[in-house]
């Protein structure tokens, strides 16, 4: 029998991207507390925007993103169909200055405000309709 070590390294690393995968699966798109100790807070200037006056969702877009536009239409509908919520799209390429500030790491990226412009609530890829309802319903909760 051979020497058994390509074998092993072979096993190892296809191990190693089974587990990254499913890290990445289960966080993908998850609407998260922002985790930070000091609670990030962005305003309309910076947004180029108003807040809205219950809530403000914020997607971080690049051009070359492939969920960004499903993202876009997912944000927009939801803040039409809900009184008092904003949508804004920041084109990340163009604002790094926003994306270090709001430490976003790849997109699309979205943060969900207050109506203070605090995030509540932050997901890296894509969230699903009702974890962005249920984080709406946490921004505007007073």
């Amino acid at each position: 029998m051979g020497d058994p070590t390509g074998l092993t390294v072979a096993a190892a690393v296809s191990l190693a991207v089974i587990v990254f995968g499913l890290f990445r699966a289960r966080r993908d798109g998850r609407l998260r507390g922002d985790g930070r100790d000091e609670v990030l807070r962005l305003s309309a200037g910076e947004l180029g925007e108003a807040l809205g006056e219950r809530a403000t969702l914020v997607q971080f877009s690049t051009t070359l993103c492939a969920s960004c536009p499903g993202t876009r239409r997912l944000l927009a509908d939801v803040s039409a169909s809900t009184p008092g919520v904003a949508f804004v799209e920041i084109d990340a390429e163009a604002r790094l200055d926003l994306v270090r500030r709001a430490d976003v790491m790849r997109t699309p990226t979205v943060l969900v405000l207050d109506h203070a412009g605090r995030v509540v609530r932050r997901a890296s890829g894509p969230p699903t309709r009702a974890d962005l309802v249920s984080a709406v319903d946490l921004a505007t909760a007073d």
